[in-house]
């Protein structure tokens, strides 16, 4: 087979950062991707090629293509962090074993929204048959942010909080959190996924925008007094859930959905109550991991997709040539992932 050396791809339009802040949903890709033809850039030692089957949209990847995630666009690049495909080629011996096999993969040298992607052979995980195309495609991001963000809540004790937990990462955050013995308090803003919730494992199910949210929440705290607080939104509600924490609470903030920004309204439980704010990025994290703990959770991961125990919902699947047009609308109205096919 003849390895291609172009593809089509959703490029990006522009290079760099941002100018200004940007909103976390845009309200259209077209001014930030074009659908066209890029070039593949020649495999470099240690790098495969991937024929795309599938690739999710994750909020870090409409962040990133607006040019307000904390890596820098490539002008002419397509977009999309994760996917799942099969292995086409390879630049040299450390890619040569993955050929025809499938993977779950990070689009390192290029990105998954395409045809075909670059990927780094040591970033590639072979996956079991029993592990659906769908989980395959997220099966990264969300799932290791999952795995890594329930041992941080660990370290703090017993109980936790999580926000934004009806989204997929927060589901897979509560049922690892049940197998593993924890109580996780899930703060979600609708009651229509209480029950659900419930199911999957939370102690507690708070919801936000609740006449009584402040009276649950003040219940709930003092019953499980939980010293991690596991962020997607990063409002004022959430900082002021934080103040309400015991003494040692951890403001652990992985993602920024609301565009409000919060005041800090009690500076003083830093210092008096041994209370702090930390960030927490994948990028940053799985490269640190020794090799033998990294190989852990993804077998952890696989096996729990592979069982059953973790599923990803999809809410929509588009055609590459729909996306631009298609993928905001989906993203607002869906409760799963959406999904891009070549």
């Amino acid at each position: 087979m003849t390895t291609p050396t172009t593809t089509r791809a959703l490029a990006l339009r522009e290079g760099g950062f941002a100018s200004s802040p940007m909103p976390q949903v845009p309200d259209s890709l077209a001014p930030f991707l074009e659908l066209r033809e890029v070039p593949l850039p020649a495999l470099k030692p240690g790098q495969v090629l991937i024929e795309v089957g599938l690739s999710p949209v994750n909020p870090s990847d409409l962040f990133f293509v607006q040019g307000s995630y904390g890596q820098p666009r490539v002008q002419g690049q397509a977009a999309g962090f994760e996917g799942v495909g099969v292995v086409i080629a390879a630049g040299g011996p450390a890619g040569e074993k993955l050929i025809g096999q499938r993977v779950s993969f990070l689009g390192t040298g290029t990105g998954a929204w395409a045809a075909h992607a670059v990927s780094d052979a040591a970033l590639c995980i072979p996956l079991h048959p029993a592990v659906p195309e769908a989980d395959g495609a997220a099966l990264i991001v969300n799932p290791l942010t999952a795995v890594a963000l329930v041992e941080r809540a660990r370290q703090t004790g017993g109980a936790f909080i999580v926000n934004a937990a009806a989204s997929q990462l927060g589901r897979l955050i509560l049922g690892l959190a049940k197998d593993e013995g924890l109580n996780a308090i899930a703060v979600i803003r609708r009651p229509d996924d209480v029950e659900a919730l419930k199911a999957l494992g939370a102690a507690e199910v708070l919801v936000s925008s609740a006449a009584d949210f402040e009276a649950q929440a003040k219940a709930a705290l003092k019953a499980h007094k939980p010293r991690a607080l596991l962020d997607a939104v990063g409002d004022q509600a959430t900082a002021d859930l934080f103040f309400a924490m015991p003494a040692g609470a951890r403001w652990v903030s992985y993602g920024k959905m609301s565009d409000e920004a919060p005041a800090l309204t009690a500076m003083g439980q830093f210092i008096f109550m041994d209370k702090a704010i930390e960030g927490f990025w994948l990028s940053r994290w799985l490269p640190a991991a020794p090799p033998e703990r990294a190989a852990t959770v993804i077998r952890q991961v696989q096996e729990r997709f592979a069982t059953g125990r973790w599923q990803t919902r999809v809410g929509a699947e588009l055609p590459l040539d729909q996306a631009i047009e298609g993928v905001i609308p989906a993203y607002r109205k869906s409760n799963g992932k959406v999904m891009i096919r070549p």
